[in-house]
């Protein structure tokens, strides 16, 4: 009978044990997580502080290893909920906190201490952060800032220091505990096992061992891996010693009905746990009454195995909901993983896309961010891959502000090299500002303001001041430039005036063609070129309709000129042959002499107006005025050769007149 209950609890026990070890890895989960919850925009983790070590942060024993094992709230003492979730404002509170558990709190809660990490380190970031961007919104150099020393954190850091040597004594405190626990209920055994040798030892022995029993339920803990083993020489002992009991039989049945009420009660208590909303606090007061049980003596060998049957089909109903309960858990966390592994690949996917500028850098950010904020919406994934799936997923977010802060940082150097350019080019307006040689300086300023558009941007608080200085200083030169040569642009614009006139009269000479027009277009070339100067910004274009009208009156009236003198010079030839016939020979050679020069000088115009420039305006107008000088040279040219053909053509004329007379006689 002994032995087919003592199986049942066991295999109680293992049925326990998965969703407790559930329940561990879970925590374990949530502690893996803690960097998580607490990263920041870039998904960067607070700094780790200094942890408890492992052995004093683990200490935890299973409770459902063996009855003989305390819960660890009666070892570690009560936790509170508050202080563990309580929200600071400053590093200061977290750091006065911290400062009183160190001096004040023998035992510190873990939780708590946990907690003042998280809170501590979110709030050092925040501020260093706070701190590095009004850096650089001031115009710091990137490359030149430092993290100062923070002595609050090295306070902090001291605390800890002496709440984690706290901690780990305590866990060596109780792990002595625990030993000498453990040599207290083998001496117990021992003694209970002397006892069982004969009824009448038993009898005889029986206060004693009522006293046993009562000293192995006040003692706690033992070592885990010893606690199983424990309990079942015990359990051994004691009922071998039940039954040698014979002299006092109504004692030990008293015993026995005693026992039956108490598991009876446990097992309504267990029954009762089934109605119980939170699951977790179902199992947790499962394994305190788990542990009631084993410690409440054995009841009448035929009710030994009923009663023990009721406590775990009660105890089942429990441990299948709790296992629901991490079935269920389970399930959402691969759902979490599938959901976090797609916010995975697309923050990889956003990282991968091109940025040409600024603008994408900022779109891409907000896109991230986007996506920080609804994975932290998400819940834990599996513990095997939680902490993989954040490191792939902080990884990829890492890489795209690491090459987004590279970028800035050339972009603010790029920046910063142009703010260089422009302060030289305001250092250059400001040197003419008071400049007198209109001309000259009005063509350098223009000369800076075209130079100004070619660098690119600055910041903007530096780049709106760099432009008002700088177009204070052109302003202040050509307010001063406006105002001294205000009697000049009045003086040109009645030249301009003038010079309209002048084309005006010499369009009305195109238009008539009289006999003297010559003579007049001289004379009003000559005013023309009296006249001063003319707004600048109608001076080519008075130039233009000038010169037009000039080259318009050259083709005509040179054609009707040239006519006239080539009429008159025929006419003139019958006169010049009376005189004999050497006075039209002369005048011939004369005529070609001229009109060898004139080719002659042709010819070098030509070879000249090869070698001019024309890129400007001053090149363009000589070259213009030397093209009409050829075509004038050139129409002189034709006249001379019409004129010695003409003299070619009376002689012919004069021969063949002869030579008619001398076959008439």
């Amino acid at each position: 009978m002994m032995d087919s209950q003592e199986n049942a609890l066991n295999q109680g026990t293992l049925d326990e044990q998965k969703p407790v070890n559930d329940a561990s890895e879970t925590q374990t989960t949530e502690t893996a997580n803690t960097t998580e919850a607490n990263a920041t925009e870039e998904v960067k983790s607070a700094p780790e502080a200094q942890t408890d070590s492992a052995a004093a942060d683990n200490a935890t024993p299973q409770q459902d290893n063996a009855g003989d094992n305390a819960p660890v709230e009666e070892d570690e003492g009560p936790k509170d909920g508050d202080l563990a979730q309580k929200v600071y404002k400053t590093k200061k509170e977290v750091l006065e906190r911290a400062r009183q558990i160190a001096q004040e709190v023998d035992n510190p809660d873990k939780d708590e201490v946990d907690h003042l990490k998280t809170m501590f380190y979110k709030l050092h970031i925040a501020e260093r952060e706070k701190q590095q961007k009004e850096y650089l919104d001031n115009g710091g150099d990137p490359d030149k800032y430092q993290v100062l020393p923070d002595e609050d954190e090295e306070a902090f850091k001291a605390e800890m220091t002496i709440i984690k040597e706290k901690r780990a004594k305590i866990f060596q405190q109780q792990e002595a505990e625990k030993q000498e626990n453990l040599q207290k209920k083998l001496d117990i055994i021992e003694k209970i096992k002397a006892m069982a040798t004969s009824p009448e030892q038993a009898n005889k022995s029986y206060n004693d061992f009522k006293a046993l029993q009562q000293e192995w339920k006040e003692i706690k803990a033992v070592p885990a891996e010893k606690a199983n083993e424990l309990w079942r020489n015990y359990q051994l002992y004691v009922e071998q010693f039940y039954d040698l009991l014979n002299l006092n039989r109504e004692a030990r049945e008293y015993d026995f009905k005693k026992n039956l009420e108490k598991k009876t009660r446990l097992c309504e208590e267990a029954e009762k746990l089934a109605g119980e909303e939170d699951v977790i606090s179902a199992f947790h007061q499962l394994q305190e009454l788990h542990q009631q049980f084993r410690e409440t003596g054995p009841v009448a060998k035929d009710k030994r195995e009923e009663i023990w049957n009721r406590f775990k089909a009660a105890s089942t109903v429990i441990n299948k909901r709790h296992q629901q309960h991490f079935d269920e858990l389970r399930a959402k966390e691969e759902d979490n993983l599938v959901r976090k592994t797609a916010l995975c690949e697309k923050v990889e996917a956003i990282a991968k896309e091109e940025n040409k500028g600024s603008a994408d850098w900022d779109r891409h950010t907000k896109e991230i961010i986007e996506v920080q904020k609804e994975w932290k919406t998400i819940g834990f994934a599996p513990q095997k891959m939680n902490v993989k799936i954040f490191e792939r997923f902080r990884a990829a977010c890492d890489d795209f502000f690491g090459r987004k802060a590279e970028y800035f940082k050339e972009r603010k150097a790029l920046l910063y090299e142009n703010v260089g350019k422009k302060k030289a080019l305001v250092e250059k307006a400001l040197s003419l500002t008071d400049s007198t040689d209109w001309k000259s300086t009005s063509d350098k300023l223009i000369a800076l303001q075209k130079e100004w558009k070619t660098i690119g941007p600055v910041p903007k608080k530096i780049g709106d001041k760099l432009w008002s200085e700088f177009l204070t200083a052109c302003n202040h030169f050509f307010e001063a430039r406006n105002t001294a040569t205000n009697g000049v642009h009045n003086e040109e614009r009645t030249n301009l005036e003038k010079k309209r006139g002048i084309i005006a009269q010499l369009k009305e000479i195109a238009d008539k063609t009289e006999a003297d027009a010559q003579d007049k277009v001289m004379e009003l070339i000559d005013e023309y070129n009296a006249v001063g100067h003319v707004p600048f910004k109608e001076k080519d274009k008075v130039y233009k309709e000038f010169h037009d009208i000039l080259d318009r009156l050259n083709t005509e009236l040179n054609i009707s000129v040239a006519r006239r003198k080539l009429d008159n010079f025929k006419s003139n030839l019958k006169n010049m042959a009376k005189q004999g016939e050497d006075a039209i020979d002369n005048e011939r050679a004369r005529l070609f002499r001229r009109y060898e020069q004139l080719k002659a000088e042709i010819n070098t115009y030509e070879n000249n107006l090869g070698f001019l420039n024309a890129s400007s305006k001053k090149g363009n107008s000589l070259i213009d005025e030397m093209n009409r000088k050829v075509q004038k040279l050139k129409d002189d040219a034709k006249l001379l050769y019409d004129k010695i053909k003409a003299i070619d053509t009376a002689n012919k004329e004069e021969d063949i007149k002869e030579e008619e007379k001398t076959e008439d006689k």
